[in-house]
């Protein structure tokens, strides 16, 4: 029997960002999963205060040379890999001069929200799914991680829905505590209409805010996992009226096995 294959798409994995709650379930469960006879592919942004040499980061020359054109601009998507060798594990990395050289994340160092986040957060997601379909890899799962992937349940609920690799895959959604309290740019929406969403669907990415964000990945997901107590209170109420299925936020160690199997309940339902 053919292993099931869960797609992470991580804002943050130890040790390559300092250690938080989030950047180790992005280290930590892929591995659990991993480790329970499924097969893992795990991606992250190449934030630009990650160490290439330090973590032995390297181009994946097959994978990069394409270019996402956002915003009437053309990127270079550029893909690097890296290996977290006591885990037996790969990292994948989605990377591009413009969006992710700087030495933040996503604050500049006098704590200015970027003005392009929305940008680099549509960068990301097209770039996790153009590297997926290079690869010819059906995730059966994707769990999202983080507000900078979940545009992700988007793109492929209402742009790629017609790709095969995808048609079948179930997606879990993520809830932290990683608000952001400013506005995304003023044409965020103009951009995901030219990246091909109907502009009568727009969702809830009109707000130009987090809980906009996570409001549409709540819509596009097939499933909700409370991965901290202490999210924002409007997301809170939007997910548990949703009607998705949830899990409730798991303490200590017992996430791992509590994980796996809400994605094997997922699959066989």
């Amino acid at each position: 029997m053919e292993k099931p294959k869960i797609l992470y798409v991580n804002q943050e994995v130890n040790p390559y960002l300092p250690e938080t709650f989030m950047s180790k379930m992005g280290r930590f469960l892929p591995q659990a999963t991993q480790e329970s006879k499924k097969e893992i592919r795990t991606f992250m942004p190449r934030f630009g205060i990650v160490n290439e040499r330090r973590n032995q980061l390297h181009e994946v020359i097959r994978l990069s040379g394409m270019n996402l054109i956002i915003n009437d601009m053309d990127h270079p998507l550029i893909i690097k890999v890296a290996s977290i060798q006591t885990a037996r594990m790969q990292v994948y990395f989605i990377d591009n001069e413009d969006y992710f050289q700087r030495k933040f994340v996503f604050y500049s160092k006098t704590g200015k929200f970027f003005k392009d986040n929305d940008e680099r957060a549509i960068f990301y997601a097209r770039g996790v799914i153009e590297t997926v379909k290079k690869l010819g890899w059906a995730p059966d799962i994707i769990h999202v991680q983080g507000w900078f992937g979940s545009l992700v349940p988007m793109y492929l609920r209402k742009i790629f829905q017609d790709n095969p690799l995808f048609t079948d895959s179930k997606i879990v959604m993520s809830l932290y505590n990683d608000e952001f309290t400013d506005k995304l740019d003023a044409n965020f929406v103009e951009k995901l209409v030219n990246e091909g969403l109907d502009e009568n669907d727009t969702l809830h990415y009109n707000e130009r805010s987090y809980v906009g964000m996570m409001k549409s990945a709540i819509d596009m997901s097939d499933a909700i996992i409370y991965s901290e107590n202490e999210i924002n209170a409007e997301v809170d109420e939007y997910a548990q009226k949703s009607g998705k299925k949830i899990l409730a936020n798991i303490d200590a160690d017992d996430y791992k096995k509590a994980y796996n199997d809400f994605y094997d309940e997922l699959l066989e339902s």
